[in-house]
């Protein structure tokens, strides 16, 4: 096993460990004792992973990589969805 695979077996872990945050906020409807610049924070780094790992031929991390970029800009879509959109709607 190469040291890609492991790491992008890691990205693909923590892919798998933040769709527990989807599916958390999902029940809850609202953002409680998490705040969500940690998550900006790490999807900025994850996109730019998406162009550091194809430059070093990192193809499996490249594709961890792209999976946790994908659920925590979901994750803050959903944020952005119970916080502010859903709340706007409703007042009109």
């Amino acid at each position: 096993m190469t040291p890609d695979m492991i790491n992008g077996s890691f990205e693909l872990m923590g892919a798998f460990f933040l769709l527990l945050n989807v599916r958390q906020l999902y029940k809850d409807k609202e953002l409680n004792g998490v705040h969500w610049a940690p998550t900006v924070l790490f999807s900025c780094w994850g996109l730019w992973n998406l162009y550091f790992y194809p430059h070093l031929g990192q193809w499996y991390s490249f594709a961890g990589g792209l999976a946790i970029v994908c659920v925590n800009t979901f994750w803050l879509g959903q944020i952005a969805w119970y916080a502010k959109i859903k709340p706007a709607l409703a007042k009109k």
